[in-house]
């Protein structure tokens, strides 16, 4: 198991304390839990929240000594983060531990030092402030989430659940993050370039209109679909299309089938012996080079290598693997 300790500084947001405890505890690999998690605090005990409650945390901070992953959850006291936990955070950092922060947590790792020269992100109503505050980070004001070498950051409220599912995805592939997507009933992981909000309103359905369209392309992604044939199965224009499809999801109708398709591409690898032509003509990236290059340009591996990182079927005979994965 690979264990998580979430740092819950006063007052700390309940939501986000309640993220990494609902996505973790879904994770199974091979029938075992994937994560143990642990709630830490400063001073161990009733912890206040930004809800008014008191929260019991029976850990302190020693318990970041131990951990594979640390994760700080938004707090209230954002602008005066407690100097304990900035060192615990900077003794997590030079031992090569991960470390991610869950909305406004972001402005502890600024003022540990961590993000300095580095991309981040928090919630858009406070990047200006992390801005302001800390002028040597390169704050990503609109994204969901950001990850730069082992920090992550992301924005506020259910933009949290994306960066859990993104850790999970890291460690144990593709497959086991949309499957805890599925037991959450949550949507599958977004990228984290996917904006935090639209200058558009939402068109009257509440982000609905183009549901019947994303599921028609995701039964489809085996087919060279373009922008034409999302319209005419939505029965609008291209350009109605393209500014529904933006308003929705906050990307535009071919970045968001292309993310499909590198997912399925990643699931493909993972549960299947097929060789990398195969794949790439299942989810529809045309050849084993395309595929080759956009797995890359994601996730930094090779097919090949992301199979044998991530596949749960044992090892897989080299006849599957095409020379140029």
């Amino acid at each position: 198991m690979l264990r998580v300790a979430v740092v819950a500084s006063p007052p700390v947001s309940m939501f986000n304390l309640a993220i990494p405890e609902l996505l973790f505890d879904k994770v199974e690999v091979d029938g075992r839990p994937g994560y143990e998690m642990v709630i830490c605090a400063p001073d161990p005990g009733p912890v206040p929240t930004t809800g008014g409650l008191d929260l019991h945390v029976p850990h302190g901070l020693e318990a970041l000594r131990e951990a594979h992953t640390v994760i700080v959850a938004g707090t209230g006291g954002l602008y005066s983060p407690d100097p304990r936990v900035l060192a615990a955070l900077r003794e997590a950092a030079d031992a090569g531990v991960r470390i991610a922060s869950l909305c406004t947590g972001a402005f502890s790792l600024a003022a540990a030092g961590l993000l300095k020269g580095r991309r981040a992100t928090t919630y858009w109503a406070h990047a200006d402030e992390l801005r302001r505050r800390h002028p040597d980070v390169e704050v990503q004001g609109d994204v969901l989430y950001a990850q730069d070498g082992p920090f992550l950051t992301s924005s506020g409220y259910a933009a949290g659940i994306d960066l859990c599912l993104h850790v999970v995805r890291t460690d144990y592939g593709a497959a086991v993050a949309n499957e805890v997507a599925r037991l959450a009933l949550v949507a599958p992981v977004r990228p984290g370039g996917q904006t935090q909000f639209t200058h558009t309103p939402l068109p009257p359905e509440r982000g609905t209109a183009c549901a019947d369209t994303r599921g028609w392309a995701m039964r489809n992604l085996d087919k060279p679909l373009t922008l034409t044939d999302l319209a005419r199965h939505a029965g609008v224009s291209v350009r109605t299309l393209t500014r529904r499809f933006h308003a929705e999801s906050g990307v535009s109708p071919l970045q968001w089938l292309l993310h499909q398709r590198v997912e399925r591409a990643k699931e493909l690898l993972e549960t299947t012996a097929l060789a990398m032509d195969q794949v790439a003509a299942a989810c529809g990236l045309g050849t084993a080079d395309s595929l080759r290059a956009h797995l890359v340009r994601r996730t930094g591996l090779t097919p090949s290598a992301y199979r044998a990182q991530f596949s749960r079927l044992g090892t897989v005979p080299d006849a599957v693997t095409s020379p140029v994965a």
